[in-house]
């Protein structure tokens, strides 16, 4: 047995798996397809996590399409992070190409065009259904995460959510946030102080400003209501698993909003999802390109978060794909994780390349039908190195693979296009409706509007009685010397007694009204 057989039983065997399956490509050796034998994923595996990387313009984001269009035929949703905007096209059947019959002739599989049901989300100013989060639902420790505080002012934090549940003063926007927090220093300073502890003015300054720095990113439109249910990601369509592409194009110089939205997204997602179990099928695929902008600003207590949610997350029926130029963007406590990995093209043009080239190959299962380190820099566009977890969870042997092509189309929809596909959601109008009702903005602007008001009537209530009584001393007859001496005494003393006495109530009724 020559070596091209030898690997073709090698990849005829680890490549056989007893379930439902998608279809990558077929197997390459020596720069040739080797025809019909195909490089496939288990769908039972899919929940296991994977990576897609590669240099800019090798395939990276075609295969993400790929993987999407496979697993909505076979009914499972998607939730496809756009940062480019070239994923639009899957709401549009290919229109085929010479190149891609022949590509599919190679690999030995029809090629079928089709168009796959889309809904077209957005958390920034891109058109399209809006995603929001009110920061009640994100609670004290995942906020305190996100604005990277430090255990005195997550400490604050706490106290304020604390506070707000227990006079039932909605947290819904950052507006109300700010608020409560200004308030825990001001008016309301020594009413939280008896119930709940004294609060840091400086450290509330501090948070405040890091609250300014993510609303500057553009978080005060995530930030709301109406709230979105992680439910809707799982509708299908004629059997179809509904593709929901997030457009982030506006959002790549604000990556503490995009970091943001995919803790809380995650988070949400574990907390609402039932336990799966050992399943046929994953639940929900969430592909995350350009997933560098995940990291890039992140905070150790932050990436600890996202990487207990990987790892906690798969219980659900849930995978996450993450999509980036270098398996070096993603810390390795979470490369760990990934079970399925397609490894386009990389190119050395440095000496920081050649050595994160040779780390890369050291994460591939060791061959000796492949020079991993060369054939990293060799690859042709739509060509990739694929390891996958068997339906036992036993990486598959590494083959270089010729991937099959798009069934949607490779390029973006054009406006009218976008509309159409934005008119056909069945959600976006709850969802894009602005919803403003009270909350503890508007009720503790009005606290201090009647507090303000009392202690204004009570200071005029002082005046009316001081000069009433100014103006019935001055109708009695002049004293002597003495009288006035003794009168202006006991004037004084009484005085100071009718001041402290209106101290007390007056005080005392703030108290009662906070």
């Amino acid at each position: 047995m020559n070596k091209k057989e030898e690997f073709s039983a090698i990849i005829e065997q680890g490549y056989r798996f007893k379930g439902d399956a998608i279809v990558l490509g077929a197997g390459m050796l020596g720069g040739e397809v080797i025809h019909q034998h195909l490089i496939k994923a288990p769908l039972k595996t899919f929940n296991r996590h994977g990576l897609i990387a590669g240099a800019t313009g090798t395939g990276k984001t075609k295969t993400l399409q790929v993987m999407a269009e496979a697993l909505s035929a076979k009914g499972v949703p998607s939730l496809l992070m756009d940062i480019k905007g070239d994923l639009s096209g899957l709401a549009k059947a290919s229109e085929g190409h010479p190149k891609i019959d022949e590509r599919h002739e190679k690999i030995g599989v029809p090629f079928e065009a089709s168009a796959f049901p889309v809904e077209l989300l957005t958390i920034s100013e891109d058109s399209g259904t809006r995603l929001r989060a009110t920061v009640s639902e994100f609670g004290p420790v995942l906020l305190s995460k996100i604005l990277g505080l430090n255990d005195t002012q997550s400490g604050i934090v706490s106290i304020i959510f604390k506070y707000c549940d227990d006079n039932d003063y909605p947290l819904l926007d950052l507006k109300d946030f700010k608020k409560v927090l200004q308030y825990a220093t001001d008016e309301g300073k020594e009413e939280i102080r008896k119930e709940y502890g004294a609060i840091s003015t400086t450290s509330v300054g501090t948070i405040t400003r890091k609250v300014i720095e993510l609303e500057q990113q553009g978080a005060e439109k995530f930030f709301g209501e109406r709230s979105f249910d992680v439910e809707d990601l799982l509708r299908d369509e004629e059997g179809k698993g509904m593709v929901s592409i997030l457009r982030l194009t506006d959002i790549q110089d604000r990556p503490k909003l995009f970091s943001t939205f995919m803790l809380c997204l995650l988070a949400e997602i574990y907390a609402t999802f039932p336990e799966q179990g050992d399943a046929d099928k994953p639940k929900l695929v969430i592909f995350i390109d350009e997933a560098h902008l995940l990291f890039d600003e992140a905070s150790d207590a932050l990436l600890d978060q996202i990487e207990s949610v990987i790892k906690l997350i798969r219980s659900k029926g849930v995978g996450i794909f993450f999509c980036t130029q270098m398996p070096t963007d993603i810390p390795d406590m979470v490369l760990s994780q990934l079970g399925l990995k397609v490894q386009h093209a990389l190119r050395a043009f440095t000496a920081k390349d050649r050595r994160n080239i040779k780390l890369t190959a050291e994460n591939f299962p060791i061959t000796e039908y492949y020079e991993t380190n060369e054939l990293l820099t060799n690859m042709g566009i739509g060509e990739a190195m694929v390891t996958v977890l068997n339906e036992k969870g036993i990486p598959t042997p590494l083959a270089h693979t010729m991937l099959v092509a798009p069934r949607s189309r490779m390029g973006v929809l054009d406006s009218k296009e976008l509309k159409v596909v934005m008119a056909s959601s069945d959600i976006a109008e709850a969802y894009n409706e602005l919803i403003d009702r009270e909350s503890a903005y508007e009720v503790l602007n009005e606290k201090i509007k009647q507090a303000s008001e009392l202690s204004k009537q009570e200071e005029e209530e002082k005046k009316t009685t001081t000069k009433s009584r100014t103006s019935s001393r001055a109708k009695k007859e002049e004293p002597s010397m003495l009288e006035t001496l003794s009168k202006n005494t006991m004037v004084r003393q009484m005085g100071r007694t009718i001041m402290r006495e209106l101290t007390r109530s007056l005080l005392g009724v703030l108290r009662r009204r906070r």
